[in-house]
């Protein structure tokens, strides 16, 4: 690496109304994986996001979770402080100087701290959130103590850990209006309930009346579907440095009650039982921010197999933190050929999932299985005046209706995500490569005739010369891929122009300048065609800032 790595802080979900446990693991769930039988190498046992970090030969991080002592009440500071401060090592989070002496000795870059939050008393989110201040703040006096410079910590945050997450950009906001973007790198939440639970109404006076449930009185209140305060984290953060991932396998999730109570609040918004759109907990609509980008994943709320033990969690957050590229994917043009009942209603679906070569899972999944594919339309061109999504996701997620299936971004945006090209598997091929799984779906929404007709589902495979002349290429097959059978540039463009009367059938594409920038490529076959756009851009942080000023109300 170029520059050192940032701290990395984890921050675990809601524990229950009974605690104990929580505050008895010594790593709050962090260390939790999952094992794939029947699968080989690095795709057989995900060892767990702790793990994982601590064993990472490209990001490696040292732990320095027991650096901090969390406690219910003040401590006072040792009588061997080792140079720190009082007030560093005094108090509710504090610094344990015999710790820091061993496990900082290198510093603080490339640091993993594990937040126990459920430590602290009184049990509310205001509580949380200033220890999750206090924490930043250590790590930061740490660093000055050896004249390191911290460009902001990096930071995970599991379901209602993103909620904490949020208290912390108010109280820092509140303290030093726009601290939080100077202390905080990126952030990205796993199945974080911002818009709250659809299902999660609980008066006042039964939190009240149960012991232990008002305990976390606090905690579930901050579930409430009626809630806007989530609108605000765009004035407290950088709202385009925060990812949310958004689980979609509401079926392996455990908690069965759950899952029927999102199936019933999809009445209020479909009309029918027909979806449930969760990761068997939190809403797919309720896990995202308006303005923040996103990404799917076809795994559950929590458990083994989830958004927070399964790899995808490691993987993107990894990605985001340590991007060099910013990829996005809009749809530029498309004509559905085939279906349309005469009889019934018919509507078109559109979806895509996006993997890298050599890895075992999906940067970005759409399905039918997942419910989220962007849709309904009822035009053949899937050009269908939609809502704004950032509009929608303003909305408190207790309003009938759910429309936040439009398009991603302006411009039928389809997906974007971040890579780092300088962490491939093999350093000795020059290019950058991603399967894309194109899915066109129909349903008769009057039950006439059926209502899972697949109009067109295939693979592609793009590919990028990352450099500054950048040169892109979108394959059918993986033939020309490989380490064995890899071509240069040169005989790309020898194959794209003996395949260039093909049109979107053709093995090789050369992709062409598109005039809305970036780069045009051609998908389909006998029932659907479509044009594609993709961009390439070196990740930045300007980039971000400037996006959102050309853009302010995409992003707020």
């Amino acid at each position: 690496m170029t520059e050192p790595i940032r701290p990395l802080i984890l921050v675990r979900g809601f524990g229950g109304p009974d605690v104990t446990d929580e505050q008895r693991s010594p790593y709050q769930g962090f260390n939790d994986g999952t094992a794939y039988p029947g699968k080989r190498g690095e795709d057989y046992i995900y060892e767990g996001f702790l793990l994982r970090a601590l064993k990472s030969e490209r990001y490696p991080y040292t732990d320095a979770t027991n650096v901090i002592g969390y406690y219910s009440r003040a401590v006072k500071a040792p009588p061997d402080s080792d140079g720190w401060e009082d007030d560093s090592v005094s108090g509710s989070v504090v610094i344990a100087p015999s710790v820091a002496r061993r496990a900082l000795d290198r510093g603080v870059a490339g640091t993993i701290w594990v937040y126990r939050y459920y430590e602290l008393t009184p049990r509310a989110l205001h509580t949380y959130g200033e220890g999750l201040v206090r924490l930043i703040e250590l790590i930061n006096r740490a660093a000055k103590r050896r004249d390191e410079e911290v460009a902001g910590v990096d930071i995970v945050a599991h379901s209602m850990g993103g909620l904490v997450v949020r208290e912390a950009l108010e109280q820092l906001h509140q303290t030093e209006k726009h601290s939080a973007g100077r202390l905080i790198h990126r952030i990205v939440t796993l199945g974080t309930p911002h818009r709250g639970i659809a299902f999660q109404r609980v008066p006042g006076w039964l939190l009240n009346l149960v012991h232990p449930v008002r305990d976390a009185r606090d905690e579930l209140r901050a579930f409430d579907p009626t809630r806007t305060d989530f609108r605000e984290v765009a004035a407290w953060f950088p709202i385009r440095r925060l990812l949310t991932v958004v689980g979609t396998d509401y079926q392996s999730y455990g908690n069965g009650a759950a899952s029927l109570m999102n199936r019933l609040s999809s009445i209020v918004d479909d009309g029918s039982f027909a979806t449930n759109r969760s990761d068997g907990l939190v809403k797919q609509a309720s896990a995202q921010l308006p303005g923040a980008p996103r990404t799917y994943v076809h795994k559950c709320h929590g458990g083994p197999d989830s958004l927070v033990t399964s790899r995808e969690a490691y993987e993107i957050a990894m990605r985001f933190f340590h991007a060099s590229h910013h990829v996005r994917l809009w749809l530029s043009q498309a004509d559905v050929r085939r279906g349309g009942d005469w009889l019934g209603r018919s509507e078109f679906f559109f979806g895509v999932a996006v993997k890298a070569r050599y890895v075992d899972f999906d940067l970005f999944h759409q399905s039918r299985q997942a419910e989220n594919c962007y849709g309904p339309f009822a035009r053949r061109g899937l050009d269908d005046p939609v809502p704004e999504l950032a509009d929608e996701l303003a909305k408190p997620l207790a309003d009938t209706g759910d429309d936040t299936l439009g398009w991603a971004g302006p411009d039928r945006l389809v997906w974007e995500g971040w890579i780092d090209a300088r962490a491939k598997r093999d350093q000795t091929l020059p290019d950058l490569v991603f399967r894309l799984n194109i899915y066109v779906g129909e349903r008769d929404s009057f039950g006439v005739s059926f209502s899972d007709n697949v109009i067109f589902e295939k693979q592609y495979y793009v590919q990028a010369f990352p450099g500054d002349d950048m040169r892109l290429y979108v394959h059918t097959g993986d033939e020309y891929l490989g380490e064995r059978n890899h071509r240069t540039v040169d005989e790309l463009d020898d194959l794209a122009r003996s395949e260039s009367s093909h049109g979107a059938l053709a093995r090789v594409q050369r992709m062409r300048p598109a005039t809305d920038g970036g780069w045009e490529f051609d998908v389909g076959g006998t029932n659907f065609t479509a044009t594609l756009r993709v961009a390439f851009d070196p990740d930045s942080e300007s980039d971000i800032y400037a996006e959102e000023a050309a853009h302010p109300a995409s992003f707020r």
